[in-house]
């Protein structure tokens, strides 16, 4: 009885802990500009942290700025980042049918500029705030995302790291050699059709060639929004190649973790 008495209050003491480190993350609202484009972000943090600490942008899916995006941005500010749901679309509007969403992310993807423009509106509004070492920036993005922080990547953003997640790896601006200032860290299911293997055969080079510090992460039998609890309902309903996979999600995560805990100790 007493072992068992120990162990429950051991518990007890655990869920008290993680739950009062849960409440002292806040999230708010926060807007900013790109030139005339209002943006609409999701800054979480650790409020009882003092001192400055490092920050993650978030790119969301092409579905647009939404919960999901704000959950991982609450869960890098559970790990003490300050983390910033960013805005690519504008005005923060999102979509609930693909072909809405495959709309928005054209309209940035093919006005490389205005793409550019808007995520550099968020870095600079990241490294403003009063908690944030403006030095010890990093990207993470999934899927439309995923594309944007490796777009920027290539393009010589000043980050420390950049990751995606089931992110396109295509590219009509490839990586010159020595621009890429960021570590790279890329997951992705090696079943996913909108990936197929010969852009990731050509991403591997192109990375190698450019010098770039990157590691490819393929899961075997994955599919494509791996990460997203969401992505089973949302195959059924629009008949998609997409299937959340719990195994993947978890150990992508951790090696991010991991990843960022590296890159911001340098």
């Amino acid at each position: 009885m007493k072992t068992r008495f120990w162990i429950v209050l051991g518990l007890a003491v655990t869920l008290f802990i993680s739950s009062t480190a849960a409440a002292k993350v806040s999230g708010s609202e926060v807007e900013y500009k790109a030139g005339d484009t209002l943006l609409k972000g999701y800054l979480a943090q650790n409020t009882s942290l003092k001192g400055k600490r490092p920050a993650v942008l978030v790119v969301h899916e092409w579905w647009g700025h939404n919960e999901y995006a704000r959950k991982r941005a609450r869960m890098l500010a559970e790990q003490g980042y300050v983390a910033l749901a960013v805005d690519m679309f504008g005005d923060g509007k999102t979509a609930r049918h693909p072909d809405d969403a495959g709309k928005f992310a054209v309209e940035v993807m093919k006005n490389k500029p205005v793409g550019e423009a808007r995520f550099n509106a968020a870095l600079e509004y990241i490294k403003k705030q009063p908690a944030v070492d403006p030095e010890r920036i990093a990207a993470i993005g999934y899927c439309f995302g995923g594309g944007v922080v490796l777009h920027m990547a290539r393009q010589g953003a000043d980050l420390k790291g950049v990751v995606s997640f089931h992110g396109s790896l295509a590219t009509d601006s490839p990586a010159k050699e020595g621009m890429v200032k960021a570590r790279v860290l890329v997951f992705n299911g090696d079943a996913d059709t909108m990936i197929p293997a010969e852009q990731v055969a050509a991403f591997k080079e192109e990375m190698t060639r450019a010098g770039a510090s990157f590691r490819y992460v393929g899961y075997p039998g994955v599919q494509h929004s791996f990460t997203n609890p969401a992505a089973d309902a949302v195959a059924v309903q629009f008949k998609l190649p997409l299937a959340y996979n719990r195994k993947a999600d978890r150990d992508s995560w951790a090696q991010t973790r991991k990843f960022l805990k590296e890159i911001f100790s340098k």
